[in-house]
């Protein structure tokens, strides 16, 4: 969340810039509660240092054998209204913390106002196919050939989750396994994490309060379906303090991802494009304020030989204010293209949160001993997700005959040339 001192402080600013994300939002109340808070905690410790010295008196009229059974009343009156003020000042507190969590996170200058298609696009990698024969689209071949099965899917579970069967089975583990290996030979510490968490990490990763109605909520345990393994990995340091020397810190993890996805579909999202449950590659970082830009650029870079090591044409595309997560000060995607519907679609999202995160969840770091701790910045990107890049390979390595070339660096997992 925001710090309230900035808030306070610059208010003018912060608020200028937060409305190129949302043109609703008013920091006003924030202030008048705030406000109001500081006159409860100057009236309760004016109060308390009354009862104090009230105390210290009724001490002394007792060792000097005097009444002090008036002073006595007057303090139990004291006391009343310090309770009174102090349930006053927790239900302001709570209400400022309410508001603050609403609020997104301050976009870095260097991100462009405007809504989801003013994005800029930094650069593009290779160049789009060029067959001799239509392309076909990813479910249309899948289904012909027996590999993914949306029907039974949706018998099992409902509408929107795919079925792997196959050689997409094993073209699906040979991605998660390629990725993660690939991120942990390259520094990233592997993580398997929990598939589930409590509120208190939902809360942290900023996905409640704002968007519990988009993830999964197991209600008699009152846990939630992770949406994205940054949930779990922003809480690996909650309320921790590590040390400058120890940073950045950096972890891999691969989680099966649920979204309710809530809201209608068009005719483009059909298939693996859009779906309830998806497996991702996740990686994640925690640094110091001054290194976590460079270290956003690494991650992209990152993210990105993924995609050059599968040989898929993509593009590099800043987002603008207005289409940031709630958690992102900046945030950069990247696009793989899909030749049988014509149109680039998302399979990595790059952000750096800043201290947004860290600041709900007390994650610190120490500069150097003895100074005072810090909040770190964190960052996340997608490393990647596999089902659109399954989509992608299936309509980019089309052959003629409808058969399709598995990428050469995972056919040591698949174990075919061609599916």
């Amino acid at each position: 969340m925001i710090d309230l001192r900035l808030i306070r402080e610059q208010r003018a600013d912060l608020e200028a810039r937060l409305k190129t994300r949302d043109a609703s939002i008013d920091l006003s109340s924030i202030i008048e509660r705030d406000e109001r808070r500081r006159e409860l905690i100057a009236q309760v410790e004016t109060l308390k240092s009354e009862r104090n010295q009230g105390s210290q008196e009724v001490g002394r009229r007792k060792r000097d054998g005097e009444d002090a059974s008036e002073l006595l009343a007057q303090l139990a009156e004291l006391s009343d209204r310090v309770t009174a003020l102090d349930a006053e000042l927790r239900e302001a507190q709570q209400e400022i913390d309410d508001a603050l969590a609403l609020l997104p996170n301050v976009p870095h200058p260097s991100v462009p106002a405007g809504k989801k298609d003013d994005y800029v696009v930094l650069k593009t990698v290779g160049e789009r196919p060029d067959a001799s024969f239509p392309i076909r689209h990813h479910l249309e071949l899948a289904e012909e050939k027996g590999i993914l099965d949306f029907r039974r899917a949706a018998e099992l579970a409902g509408s929107r989750f795919p079925m792997y069967l196959g050689n997409a089975a094993r073209l699906e583990m040979a991605l998660i396994q390629f990725m993660f290996f690939r991120h942990a030979n390259r520094g990233y510490e592997p993580v398997l994490p929990p598939f589930l968490a409590n509120s208190k990490s939902f809360y942290v990763s900023s996905q409640l309060p704002k968007f519990e109605d988009d993830i999964y909520h197991c209600d008699r345990d009152d846990l939630y379906l992770n949406p994205t393994a940054e949930s779990l990995l922003v809480n690996l340091h909650r309320d921790e303090i590590l040390d400058a020397d120890d940073l950045p810190k950096q972890y891999v993890a691969y989680t099966p991802c649920f979204r309710r996805e809530a809201g209608g579909y068009g005719e483009e999202e059909r298939g693996l494009i859009r779906v309830h449950q998806f497996n991702k590659v996740e990686m994640f970082k925690f640094t110091t304020p001054d290194s976590s830009y460079p270290e956003l650029e690494a991650l992209i870079a990152d993210a990105e030989g993924v995609l050059e090591a599968l040989g898929l044409h993509y593009r590099v595309v800043l987002l603008t204010t207005e289409d940031m997560a709630q958690q992102a000060s900046k945030t950069v995607d990247l696009e793989v293209y899909l030749p049988g519907q014509g149109r680039y679609y998302e399979v990595s999202s790059c952000s750096n949160c800043e201290a947004f995160q860290a600041r709900r969840g007390n994650i610190r770091y120490r500069p150097a001993p003895k100074e005072k701790p810090l909040y770190v910045h964190t960052l996340n990107g997608s490393g990647l997700a596999t089902s659109r890049l399954m989509a992608a390979i299936l309509e980019n390595n089309q052959n003629k005959d409808g058969s399709v070339r598995v990428p050469e660096v995972l056919r040591p997992w698949v174990g075919v040339e061609t599916i």
